[in-house]
């Protein structure tokens, strides 16, 4: 989306309190990510409060008007300044800004009803990855078709047509509820990939043809997004939870049980082996309580819940055969590991 805006706020020109905002404009960004890492949370959903923490921010600031804080000069995408090693930023913070709400409702629902799934098929480092390749390959169009323009572009529309592109690479036969064509219902993802697409092209080539007027919409963004996305989402998805090409949905009530126990059975085929242990290793055994920790563990470990249980116990019980330091649980998607709290390279078991 396009929004035309004069250039008079650019980074040289900040006053000590736009320096502060700016601080305030990242960490509201970047707040639901901390969160989602701590707690094991969808990513996609993080990305969604995020962008709707920066509308409303931006929102408070524009009643408020007393600050005179230029957000869109400083991270939305400006062509003719995208080559500018101080400006590079631009093209990952343009798809935090958003014109209007309704141009926010268009993205988040894309995000949500399309991302989300995609999540579970991919895993939360790999969207992340795909998700990003979508919002640089849309703004790298962008500036390529109009090196010269000084008109901002916002949104993350390249994003969500990049995570349409990846999943229709990688899974083009899963349904997912979506609004299309009047209804609300379970579509193929080549369906909706055909229609949002489809319309996203005949539009480019109207507006070439001179059949229908100007418009503020970066189509061409939301094609480079899409395709970007799409060239590299299968070499991504290897080794992700889903294997490609799986025909087993996760979009139906009934398959999304059968989707859900294939990602839980490739996080039990990763889970590590525990016939071995880094205290025996060291010349260290445990012993009393931990002991009969580690032998319940050993026994009853074979699931995800009980390992995890069991490892919980055990790091309270015990601590670092290297460095004596305390131990804790870290988890990974559906994997639990004990780790030392002083070094990464004491101890990562199983």
């Amino acid at each position: 989306m396009e929004e035309s805006v004069d250039l008079d706020v650019l980074w040289s020109q900040l006053e000590s309190t736009d320096y502060v905002w700016v601080a305030i404009f990242i960490g509201v960004a970047i707040a639901p990510f901390f969160s989602a890492w701590k707690q094991k949370t969808s990513l996609a959903l993080a990305m969604i409060l995020s962008i709707m923490l920066v509308m409303f921010l931006r929102f408070f600031i524009d009643a408020v008007n007393i600050f005179g804080f230029g957000e869109i000069h400083l991270f939305a995408m400006i062509p003719v300044l995208a080559t500018e090693p101080d400006q590079f930023h631009r093209f990952i913070t343009a798809a935090w800004l958003h014109s209007n709400w309704l141009h926010v409702l268009s993205n988040i629902i894309v995000i949500g009803l399309v991302g989300v799934p995609l999540e579970q098929r991919l895993g939360g480092k790999r969207w992340l990855a795909v998700y990003f390749l979508g919002l640089i390959g849309g703004n790298l169009a962008w500036v390529a078709a109009h090196p010269n323009s000084y008109i901002p572009a916002l949104g993350a529309s390249g994003a969500a047509f990049g995570l349409l592109g990846a999943y229709m690479a990688c899974w083009p036969n899963d349904e997912v509820e979506f609004p299309l064509l009047f209804f609300i219902r379970p579509w193929p993802i080549w369906i909706i990939v055909a229609v949002r697409l489809g319309l996203e092209v005949y539009q480019m080539y109207s507006i070439e043809a001179g059949t229908i007027g100007s418009t503020n919409v970066a189509h061409l963004a939301h094609v480079g997004g899409f395709f970007l996305a799409y060239a590299l989402a299968r070499p991504i998805a290897k080794g992700a939870p889903s294997s490609l090409d799986s025909t087993t949905t996760i979009g139906s009530s009934s398959s999304s049980e059968s989707g859900a126990e294939s990602i839980r059975n490739r996080a039990r085929e990763k889970m590590g082996n525990l016939d071995k242990d880094p205290w025996m290793d060291s010349g260290k055994p445990l012993l009393a309580e931990a002991a009969r920790i580690l032998e319940r563990l050993r026994a009853e470990g074979d699931e995800l819940e009980t390992r995890q249980a069991w490892l919980e116990e055990l790091a309270e019980q015990t601590i670092c055969p290297v460095c004596e330091g305390e131990v804790f649980t870290e988890i990974n998607g559906e994997i639990c590991r004990l780790k030392c709290s002083l070094s990464n390279t004491h101890i990562k078991w199983p």
